[in-house]
């Protein structure tokens, strides 16, 4: 069985209309909701030991602002190819992971990765900023995912939490 978490970027900011869209920052709205994450993913004691995240500004600042709640320990991988990837290349990305990862955190950007949740678990549903989900995949190794085989065990969104 293969674990997977996925995580959306928090909001972002468009007051700099000028500003490349790879460039926007999060808003402050969504460096709340990126702490409340943090916060969350201690208490319930989810551990990773990859953090493979798109390149963009929001997705590194996601990252942060749940690492000023919550140190997860893990390295963080930044991966240009999640960069508004389609959920067929995030799905090769997945398949692609090296055997020795057990526990990956991919932070990443919509409408990829709802497509992803969707083609993994045949269950559609908007995955709004900052929302995780967490998914039970049965394969013995990354490369045999298959799509719709998922199970989504923990979903949480940042307008549940505190």
């Amino acid at each position: 069985m293969k674990r997977l978490t996925i995580l959306r970027h928090a909001k972002s900011s468009w007051d700099d209309l000028a500003l490349d869209d790879f460039n926007r920052p999060l808003n402050d709205r969504g460096w709340t909701a990126a702490r409340r994450m943090g916060r969350e993913l201690e208490k319930r004691g989810l551990k990773f030991d990859l953090v493979l995240s798109s390149t963009a500004a929001r997705a590194r600042e996601t990252i942060d602002g749940v690492q000023e709640s919550y140190d997860f320990a893990a390295p963080i991988a930044f991966e240009p190819r999640l960069y508004l990837a389609t959920e067929t290349a995030l799905l090769e990305i997945v398949r692609a992971l090296d055997e020795k990862v057990k526990a990956p955190l991919i932070v990443g950007h919509n409408p990829g990765l709802e497509l992803l949740i969707a083609r993994l678990t045949r269950v559609e549903r908007k995955f709004p900023t900052a929302a995780l989900a967490v998914f039970e995949l049965p394969a013995k190794h990354w490369s045999e995912i298959r799509t719709n085989s998922g199970e989504i065990v923990e979903l949480i969104l940042p307008k549940e939490l505190d």
